[in-house]
């Protein structure tokens, strides 16, 4: 066991037979130079990223088909975006203390990289990619039950549809229903990152982003939905 990992180990609660996969799943690509690593021989996170969101999304489906036998599939679907969101990642990645461990290019760590949601959601899909590639979906499955539990836990009722909750909103104060352009799209192709713009005539945009333009317009409206909200609580104060 690496020294440097063993507080990582434990909280895996799984050792690897092949630690050369923990280290490609810490190491951003930042940190590789012309396809090879400048800090260790190896490769990036990004293959066992793309892995990683695979397994996860198998695992947190099947376990919401058993949580929830009386939900239907916009039910199931809502919970399932709620758990498998760069948000959730990211708090999972920090559960883990995931930053100190990764490896990223001096100038990426000086930019603040190591606590940057969308680097910590990424190096979290690699990491279960890594267990799955070095031990089965056993581990994998551990680890994701594990740190997931207890958020589909508090999913007991769906989380509303934010896309529709706007625009139920924009009707309410008698406005055409909302419109969402595409403001941006970056990121590896197999795992590309889009952000969209929330417009409702008359009312300052949203922007949010995903790793689809469904997804992303969704975090567009409920960013839209929080800023209408946090207008009308500095309104009433």
């Amino acid at each position: 066991m690496s020294s440097s990992h063993e507080d990582l180990y434990r909280k895996l609660r799984y050792e690897f037979d092949r630690s050369e996969l923990l280290d490609e799943a810490l190491t951003h690509p930042s940190a590789v130079k012309g396809g090879r690593r400048a800090v260790t021989s190896g490769g990036d996170y990004e293959r066992l990223e793309f892995l990683g969101d695979r397994v996860l999304g198998l695992v947190v489906a099947h376990d919401l088909l058993a949580r929830f036998e009386d939900a239907d599939a916009g039910q199931l679907a809502r919970r399932y975006n709620a758990l498998v969101r760069r948000e959730t990642l990211a708090d999972v990645a920090r559960e883990i203390d995931l930053g100190r461990h990764l490896v990223l290019a001096r100038s990426e760590r000086g930019a603040g990289g190591a606590n940057k949601p969308a680097i910590l959601a990424n190096a979290c899909e690699a990491l279960i990619g890594a267990l799955f590639m070095d031990g089965g979906l056993e581990p994998a499955a551990r680890f994701i039950h594990h740190y997931w539990d207890a958020k589909a836990d508090a999913l007991v009722r769906a989380p509303k549809d934010s896309k529709t909750e706007l625009q139920e909103w924009a009707h309410s104060v008698g406005k055409e229903p909302p419109n969402y352009v595409l403001v941006d799209q970056e990121g590896a192709a197999h795992n590309p990152v889009f952000t969209m713009r929330a417009e409702v005539d008359g009312y300052a945009p949203a922007e949010g982003s995903g790793t689809s333009k469904r997804v992303a317009e969704q975090a567009a409206a409920a960013a839209f939905l929080a800023q209408v909200s946090g207008s009308r609580s500095a309104n009433e104060g």
